[in-house]
Formats: C-alpha cells, sequence, structure tokens
C-alpha cells in the first residue's frame, strides 16, 4: 500500500514530550509510522501490530532494511488475540505497559467497497470496531501513557464519548484541512487518562495544488525526500 497523508501526518505530528521507552503501532501496515516514530525517538521497544500477512511481511523487511532494526519488532495477530496474550503474559505490572499507543485504524463502514478485498480489509471499521481497539488501549497503556490516532472528521465525536467508557480522555486535538476553503476532513487526536480541557487548533495542508503550509511543511519535512 502508498504511503497515504494521514499516516505521515500522525507519525510526526504524535507528541515524544514524555520521552516515551516503550511504543505500540497498532495496524501498522508496511511500518510506515513504526519508522517514522524510531526516527523521531530514542524508545528502547517499538512494537508493531499487522493482521494482513503480505503487509507484515513487508513491515518486517522495511524493519530489519531500517538504522532501527534493533528496536523495532512486528507481531502478525490481531489487537484482541495481542491484548489477551499480553494480559495472560502478566502486562498488569505497570512497567510492562506501553507509554505510547498510535493507531491509523480501519474506519470506513462495511457498505463501502473498492474492489480491492485487502485494502478494503484495512480501512473497513470491522476489522478493528472502535470499542475493541479503545478497551486494549485501555488495558496496554501506562498510567502516563499517550495514545494517538487519526480518524474521519465524522467519527470524532462518537470516538470521544467512546473513549470516556474507559477513561481516556483528549489532551490535543487537531482538525486538518486540505486547502483554507475546505472542509475539515480529519481530526488528529491525543487521549490520556487525565481528564483536562484538550488544546485544539486546525492544520490547513496546501494554499494551493503542491503549495504546502509552511505549518504543514514544518510538521512533515523530516520524513519527505523533496519538500
Amino acid at each position: 500500500m502508498k504511503v497515504g497523508t494521514d499516516g505521515v501526518l500522525l507519525g510526526a505530528w504524535t507528541s515524544l514530550a514524555h520521552d516515551p521507552s516503550s511504543i505500540l503501532d497498532v495496524g501498522t501496515g508496511t511500518g510506515v509510522i513504526a519508522l517514522m516514530l524510531a526516527q523521531r525517538s530514542s524508545a528502547e521497544l517499538i512494537d508493531a501490530l499487522e493482521i494482513d500477512e503480505d503487509a507484515y511481511e513487508q513491515a518486517v523487511e522495511n524493519f530489519e532494511n531500517s538504522d532501527w532494526g534493533d528496536r523495532l519488532f512486528c507481531y502478525h495477530a490481531a489487537f484482541d488475540e495481542f491484548v489477551e496474550e499480553m494480559q495472560d503474559e502478566g502486562m498488569e505490572e505497570e512497567e510492562e505497559k506501553y507509554d505510547l499507543i498510535i493507531s491509523n485504524p480501519p474506519f470506513y463502514s462495511a457498505d463501502y467497497s473498492s474492489g480491492d478485498a485487502k485494502r478494503d480489509q484495512a480501512r473497513f471499521a470491522e476489522a478493528l470496531p472502535f470499542k475493541e481497539l479503545l478497551e486494549g488501549v485501555s488495558l496496554l497503556l501506562s498510567k502516563r501513557g499517550k495514545f494517538s490516532l487519526v480518524l474521519p472528521i465524522s467519527e470524532e465525536k462518537k470516538f470521544l464519548s467512546l473513549a470516556s467508557n474507559f477513561d481516556l480522555f483528549p489532551q490535543r486535538i487537531t482538525r486538518v484541512k486540505g486547502t483554507p476553503d475546505s472542509p475539515v476532513k480529519r481530526c488528529l487526536l491525543e487521549l490520556s487518562f487525565l481528564e483536562g480541557e484538550p488544546i485544539e487548533d486546525v492544520l490547513v495542508i496546501e494554499t494551493a495544488r503542491h503549495q504546502y503550509t509552511p505549518e504543514y511543511t514544518d510538521l512533515v519535512k523530516d520524513f519527505y525526500l523533496k519538500m
């Protein structure tokens, strides 16, 4: 699968201010976000999870060929299986939990079809329901941990309402627009176990075709060869 704007935005936007020592990327695809976080952080452990076999194999290859292969590990499993396994291994211990969990989750509804079964599986909400994602995150995230993800703007309110049931609350919300005049299409969310008023802002990607805003350029320039 090609590298999408959502993944690059999320990998660049996610805060590392709390200096996470362990990171989990849920639904890593070919590993782009995990690789970005390896480039940006000094985390000793970056685990990635991917259910699709071809994408998993590509992620493993990408990790091995990177400068950070000793810190990157990919698991071929569904999220619920992974959560169950971690619980069985005694992950109730705080030091065993992740300081950062990140996900670019599937979000297209079941009546959507691109004609490409693999792409559809990667995008279907049914592949990883929000409730399942949030429940797993609440079990695997450390007390000081942060959970970052990207969603369609249409899902923001529903997701945040559901998150509060698992004691996860928004810390930062960035709503993303393609151009100054276009509607908001995406939101970047950072959640944690701390309640409070989130910091909210808007990010505009372009002023015209391939004319990127300074804010977007500053955010992602370390990850593109030509920017």
